[in-house]
Formats: structure tokens, C-alpha cells, sequence
């Protein structure tokens, strides 16, 4: 029944990355773990091994109201995934003008997921808000904004704060305490980096996760279409992760249950 919506206020800063590593993470931890990919990217897939040719999903056909369970991809790593699916420009206009008509056109199949008590869903979302993540924010039980060990980082503390880039008004305001903070891309050799960090850290307080290391084993997994736990499970990365993975935990409800029966998703 959790559910974790992973955001940020800008691209780039491997949201997409620590997403499915986290959930490969708690699936190892002994949860049960379906991801969905909001961001019409469509890369979330890749991380878990689903063909390049596969350009299927969820996500991009939600006008035309698809069943989520035959949308479901099994993967290696037992992690299932419900990937976004092959979009165009036109598509992604077209889709988040149907969510701005009818948001429940994903409030009611994410309602349907969500009634597995034994089923933890990770959701990767698009950069910035999202009528997609202004239906996932009310549902969630935390919301992880990945932020990069940057200077930038420091000038977005203000929308972290505020839960501004979640969206606007009562929404943020209501929400904003589901937030925590993930910094990536920790550089230990570069003063700046950590820095960065420190500050950010000083701030969030007890609202920042934990942080990740920069380690090339991150981008050498995605390159194999593997998790870093796969390959690398020593890494300096691969620790950190678990790290996080243990501060999710403790925060979420304790997982239990048979979910969708002996037939769904069954190890």
C-alpha cells in the first residue's frame, strides 16, 4: 500500500537512477515492490532489464483507460514494473491535457493499486509539477526530491521548503511535509561538492534521507540495463543506497500481506 512518489525541481540529477535502485534496494529488503513511470522519458524500464524494443506502457495510453495488470512487466530482480510507454510531443500534450480534464483517469487505477496492503509502488515522476503528480501527492505516504551536491541546490531550498515545485496553493502547503530530501552525486574529492552538501544537510535537518556518492557503477549499470546492487554490490553507491533504503523503511508501515493472491506477482 505505500507509496513512494519520487520528484524534483529539475532534471537532470538522476532522480530516474536512485528511483529504481531504491526499489530494487527494498525488494531485497523483503518488500514487495511494483514501480510506475510517470515521466514520458520512458527510461525507468531500462534500469530493470525490459527490452529497448519493448516501447509499451501505462502511462501514455491512460486516455484509454488501460487495465494497469496486463500493463505489468516482470523483471529479474522481482521488482515489477509499469512502464510510461513510447510517447511523442503530441502525446504527452495530449495525455496532460486528458489528466487536466479528468484526473481520474489516474486517481482511480492508482486507488486500484494501492488497495494491496502488501505492495509497496515507487512512482518516477517528470521534472517540476505535473497534473500526474498532483494526483500522486495526495496518495503518498513520502515524497523523495532528489537534489544534486551542487551550488544550485542552495537557491532551491526555498521550493523544497515550501513544497512549491509539487504545484501551487493549498495543495503545497498541505503536503509539503511528506517531503524528504535525497542529495546525489556527492563528490568526497571536491570541496564544493561537499560543501554543498553540508549546507543542504544543515537545513533539511532530519528531512534529508541520506546522500549518494558519485560512482560511475551507477552509470555503468544503467549501460548494462542492470541495478547497481547486480553488479556492484561492494560499491561505494550500492552501500549508500541501502543506507537510504533502511531510513525509507523505518519511516513507511511495515509491509505484510498477500496482495493481489497467489497468482500475481509471485516470487
Amino acid at each position: 500500500m505505500p507509496l513512494i512518489c519520487f520528484a524534483s525541481p529539475k532534471g537532470g540529477v538522476g532522480k530516474t537512477t536512485l528511483a529504481a535502485n531504491l526499489a530494487d534496494a527494498l525488494q531485497r529488503a523483503g518488500r514487495r515492490v511494483l514501480v510506475v513511470d510517470f515521466d514520458p522519458q520512458n527510461t525507468l524500464r531500462l534500469h530493470f532489464g525490459v527490452p529497448l524494443t519493448d516501447m509499451g506502457g501505462f502511462t501514455a495510453d491512460l486516455p484509454r483507460r488501460p487495465d494497469w495488470r496486463a500493463c505489468v512487466r516482470e523483471t529479474p530482480s522481482g521488482v515489477m514494473v509499469l512502464p510510461h510507454g513510447a510517447t511523442e510531443l503530441r502525446g504527452a500534450l495530449g495525455l496532460a491535457a486528458a489528466l487536466e480534464r479528468d484526473p481520474e483517469l489516474l486517481a482511480a487505477p492508482m486507488r486500484a493499486i494501492l488497495s494491496d496492503p502488501g505492495l509497496t509502488v515507487v512512482a518516477d515522476t517528470s521534472p517540476g509539477p505535473s497534473h500526474a503528480l498532483a494526483v500522486l501527492v495526495p496518495m503518498a505516504s513520502m515524497v523523495v526530491a532528489v537534489l544534486q551536491a551542487e551550488a544550485i541546490s542552495a537557491a532551491l531550498i526555498p521550493d523544497i521548503d515550501s513544497g512549491r515545485f509539487l504545484g501551487s496553493g493549498t495543495m503545497a502547503a498541505l503536503f509539503a511535509g511528506r517531503l524528504r530530501v535525497v542529495l546525489n552525486e556527492v563528490d568526497l574529492n571536491s570541496r564544493l561538492s561537499r560543501a554543498a552538501a553540508d549546507a543542504v544537510a544543515r537545513h533539511l535537518g532530519p528531512r534529508l534521507l541520506g546522500a549518494v556518492s558519485r560512482d560511475e557503477t551507477l552509470a555503468e549499470a544503467l549501460a548494462c540495463q542492470k541495478l547497481v546492487m547486480e553488479i556492484a554490490p561492494d560499491s561505494r553507491a550500492a552501500e549508500d543506497i541501502r543506507g537510504i533504503a533502511r531510513a525509507v523503511e523505518a519511516a513507511l508501515p511495515a509491509s505484510g500481506g498477500d496482495g493481489f493472491g497467489s497468482g500475481w506477482g509471485a516470487r
